[in-house]
């Protein structure tokens, strides 16, 4: 299961949780343990969970169960909001803890920690970075087996916090990818609201399997007046090749402009881009105001916020 990423070292080794659910319920198990699998299971929506979870109710999965469920099924899809909103449940679930009424928690103390972290979930969305890292220490101090799920938000706190110091060399030049010609972030800069830079390498297959959809974004950033320009990273005549091979093979039309990254101090250094894909989006004056993943929910809610009449686009793969 995806969640197990989560909490992969607490799980207690209930059978619910140790495989993935089989059609027509695993041989043994009782109707009870079946909506328990069902229950933990990958949801695709959060009607088919409310669904699974009456089911549950139904058969007398205990409220502690359903509310780690439904906790887990936030935390996969990473919306931190979500978590931060589940606050005033889980304190009140907190007075009614029961380890025997747990399915997936080994330890009290392992539950004290995702009630801190959706503390710092909560202090997060309100821009309380000292009630943030206060909340989240703690988490680490209660259940250290759970840092994998702590750890992201730190360095993402960490890496805007850097961000904020950085000044990018607007007028410096970068080769095109696919023709003779150079361009600068001045120019694509240039009497725009802001920009999108795109990372991408030929050598990552996601950026392969996502490039279709990131010209549907490229479009529709275009129209409304936001310059997006994408940067090849791991620059080398072989990578050059690769990438106009990979661009070709989309059959699309390719819009923005392409310009390959320099070799000597490389602007994915100075934006600490460690992995492709990645999207840094500026501002009219060249304020870094998203550095990250370009699915995360927060990327998506500063262009709204910059464009007030866009919206997410479709995307192919949808």
């Amino acid at each position: 299961m995806r969640f197990a990423r989560f909490l992969g070292l607490v799980l207690t080794g209930s059978a619910c949780l140790c495989a993935e659910p089989e059609i027509g319920g695993a041989p043994g198990l009782t109707p009870k343990e079946e909506i328990l699998e069902e229950l933990f299971a990958e949801r695709e929506s959060r009607q088919a969970l409310d669904q699974t979870i009456e089911a549950a109710r139904k058969k007398g999965v205990t409220e502690q169960a359903i509310l780690e469920a439904r906790f887990l099924f936030h935390v996969d899809r990473s919306e931190e909001a979500e978590i931060a909103g589940m606050l005033p449940q889980l304190l009140v679930q907190k007075k009614r803890f029961r380890l025997e009424d747990s399915e997936i928690f080994a330890c009290e103390d392992d539950w004290l920690a995702v009630l801190e972290y959706a503390h710092a979930m909560a202090a997060l969305q309100k821009g309380d970075k000292a009630g943030f890292k206060s909340h989240i220490t703690e988490a680490f101090w209660l259940s250290p087996r759970q840092g994998i799920a702590f750890a992201p938000h730190i360095e993402r706190l960490r890496l805007m916090d850097a961000m904020k110091d950085v000044k990018l060399d607007l007028a410096k030049k970068y080769r095109h990818t696919l023709d003779e010609g150079s361009s600068s972030l001045e120019d694509i800069l240039n009497g725009k609201k802001g920009a999108l830079i795109h990372f991408w390498s030929p050598r990552s297959p996601e950026c392969e399997g996502t490039l279709a959809d990131f010209f549907i974004t490229s479009e529709a950033l275009l129209a409304r007046e936001l310059g997006v320009v994408s940067v090849l990273v791991g620059p080398s005549p072989e990578a050059d090749q690769e990438a106009k091979v990979m661009l070709e093979a989309t059959k699309k039309k390719i819009v923005g402009r392409w310009i390959t990254d320099s070799g000597k101090s490389p602007m994915s250094a100075q934006l600490r881009v460690y992995q492709a894909p990645a999207v840094v989006l500026l501002d009219k004056d060249a304020k870094i105001l998203f550095n990250g993943h370009p699915t995360s929910d927060e990327f998506w809610n500063l262009l709204e916020k910059m464009i007030p009449d866009f919206k997410r686009p479709a995307m192919e793969a949808e």
